[in-house]
């Protein structure tokens, strides 16, 4: 009798565990995707832009800018993907801070494709207005330059402040509350994201620069947090918590 209660149970007990699991991987692949999107975009596709001056007026290359604005475009699905994914369990902690995941992490990726959009619109000018001398050509310099600004806040305002609001702080602390994951994992989330605030903050105040050796090291913690959940997630899933327990929608 007690065999066939207990066999009785297990297909719901798979039912309830099993989209668990699946989020939490598939937020952890997630998550790196976002990382090495992001890394590659930054420090790669995208240098040009940061090492000349007059990249509008220059030769290029811009087949390097376009595989960058094609590689934010897949970090952006990533970045809601990863809100998705994770909704439906976070909302059991909080309903209202679940959301403010989501919508911080739809912010991010607002920011991210206007920085997108700015980087195109250089490509196509310097194609479109190669060549150009005197008053047209400093004009353009002068486009290019505002653009190239542009792409820089968007990244000082999205990556910079918004990822800390976001994925360190909200994220940081429902996975603490929670207890989805080691609550030392969760504060350093909690800790990164307060300092990506901060020094995203003192940028937009112009106490810091951006890129300065003081926002690179106060970045540092956030860096971990996203790269040790991701892994956390791929490979253990959720810790058993109030939330497991309770009956949770596939994204």
């Amino acid at each position: 009798m007690t065999t066939t209660t207990t066999t009785a149970h297990q297909p719901a007990l798979r039912h309830r565990t099993d989209p668990l699991r699946r989020a939490a991987l598939l937020a952890g692949v997630f998550f790196v995707i976002t990382y090495l999107t992001s890394i590659a975009a930054k420090f790669y596709f995208y240098a040009p832009l940061s090492a000349q001056d007059n990249y509008v007026l220059g030769a290029g290359p811009d087949d390097l800018l376009r595989w960058g604005a094609l590689n934010e475009v897949v970090l952006v699905a990533a970045n809601i993907a990863t809100a998705v994914v994770l909704f439906p369990v976070l909302k059991r902690q909080s309903e209202v801070l679940a959301l403010g995941f989501v919508t911080a992490r739809v912010m991010e990726s607002v920011f991210i494709s206007v920085g997108v959009l700015s980087v195109l619109t250089i490509v196509t000018l310097r194609q479109d207005l190669s060549g150009a001398v005197g008053a047209d050509g400093a004009a353009l310099a002068t486009v290019g330059t505002a653009l190239v600004t542009l792409w820089e806040w968007t990244f000082n305002l999205g990556p910079g402040i918004t990822v800390g609001l976001g994925n360190g702080l909200i994220l940081g602390y429902l996975m603490y509350r929670s207890r989805l994951v080691p609550r030392g994992l969760a504060l350093l989330g909690i800790v990164g994201g307060s300092l990506i605030v901060l020094s995203g903050g003192a940028v937009l105040m112009g106490v810091i620069d951006a890129g300065s050796a003081w926002q690179l090291a106060a970045s540092g913690p956030e860096f971990v947090w996203e790269l040790s959940l991701a892994i956390y997630l791929i490979v253990k899933g959720f810790k058993p918590s109030a939330v497991t327990a309770q009956a949770v929608e596939p994204a």
